[in-house]
Order: C-alpha cells, then structure tokens, then sequence
C-alpha cells in the first residue's frame, strides 16, 4: 500500500505541471501531441518524413528525449525546425516538468505544432501526462502482431496508432491485420495509419490528418 501512495502522489504532481503545460500550450493556439513507441519502431524516422512534407505548411517544434546523446535532435534539426533534446540519463520516460523546461527554449509563439518524442519504452510513458492533446503510439510490424495485446495500457491512452515499416510485410511473420485488430480490442476508438518510411506509403494520408488537427486548434 505505501508504494502505491507514493505513486500516486508522484503522479499527481506530474499532472499539476501537465495542466500547466496544457494552459501554456493553449494560450499559443498550438496542437500538441506525443508520439511514443518501443526503441526502433521508427518514431525519429516517422518525423523526418513528416517534417519534410509539412515543411512550408505548418510551423513546427520538437521535443525530443532520449537515455542518452542528442543524435535524433541532430536528424531533425536537418529540417529547420526548432528542436530542443532532453537527455533523460536513464530515466525511462519524459515527465512534465522536463517537457516545461524544454518548451522555455522554443519559440512557441511562433509555431503551430509542437511534437514530444518520448523515449522508447511501451510502459512507463502511458502514465504521464506531458500536458499533450493526445498520444499517437507507433509500432512497427518487425516487432510482430501481439504488441497491443502486451502493452494495452499504452493502446488504451493513445488516440492514434501508426503501423510503420509496412514495406518489410512480405519478409516477416507479421499479421498487420491482426495486430490492428488486437489494438482496436482494446481501443475501439484509435485513429490507425500505415506507414513506411522507406516507400513512402501511408505518410501523406498521416501529414493530410496532422494538418486538419491542427487548423482546428482553438
């Protein structure tokens, strides 16, 4: 019982900072959301691609965490973005108040979206409110089709679910209809994308929805 109490202060305070976030995000008018998946689904990869074909279109910012180095700031910094890295030196999660004192170095009146990259991990992520419009998670079809059925707490916290890596079907013993179907079990309610970000396939349909969230933030 006393784990559980602490637990469940420690989160109460991460939602005070996320509420905070939230207000902060409101009053610049931006659409915020937090993509999250397990290491290698292909988060950093989805945007790249994503940045490259919104460029022009929205102005967008990023927050990225990692365990360790900036490598994946450097790659979307590429793309003339704003981007700033959070180096979480273990910790396996982004908390609000890391996403707080990140967003102190963006220039959030002069965008109108802001993306969070958490660390790979399917677990803890789902727990924290980073003060984010919604969550998409990501999983690729090299990790199988059972992944939701294993991780449904982050299924259950997410609005959008992108497939990634579509393009390796042919070679894998994956069965992306099922691994749809597992995650609309639990999940009725996720928007779900196909991906790949080798072909191409999927991410104009992926950009066209992102845009339309977007020109309907307050």
């Amino acid at each position: 019982m006393p784990v559980i109490t602490i637990e469940r202060k420690v989160l109460a305070k991460n939602d005070e900072v996320a509420t905070e976030n939230r207000t902060l995000f409101a009053r610049h008018g931006l659409f915020v959301f937090n993509v999250v998946s397990s290491p290698g689904a292909g988060k950093t990869s989805l945007l790249e691609r994503t940045l490259e074909l919104l460029k022009g279109a929205l102005r967008v910012g990023v927050v990225e965490g990692d365990v360790q180095t900036d490598f994946d700031a450097q790659r979307v910094a590429r793309y003339g973005v704003p981007v700033v890295q959070i180096v979480t030196n273990g910790g396996c999660h982004l908390e609000a108040k890391l996403v707080q004192d990140a967003v102190a170095s963006l220039p959030l009146e002069g965008l109108d979206v802001l993306i969070i990259e958490n660390v790979g991990n399917l677990v803890c992520p789902a727990n924290y409110d980073l003060g984010e419009a919604l969550k998409v998670v990501v999983v690729s079809t090299a990790e199988g089709d059972d992944k939701p059925l294993k991780y449904p707490g982050m299924f259950r916290n997410a609005s959008v679910l992108v497939i990634n890596k579509v393009d390796l079907l042919p070679y894998l013993p994956c069965d992306v209809e099922a691994l749809q179907r597992n995650a609309l079990q639990i999940n009725p309610a996720l928007r779900v994308f196909r991906t790949s970000c080798t072909s191409g396939d999927g991410i104009a349909a992926w950009c066209d929805w992102l845009r339309s969230r977007a020109a309907d933030r307050p």
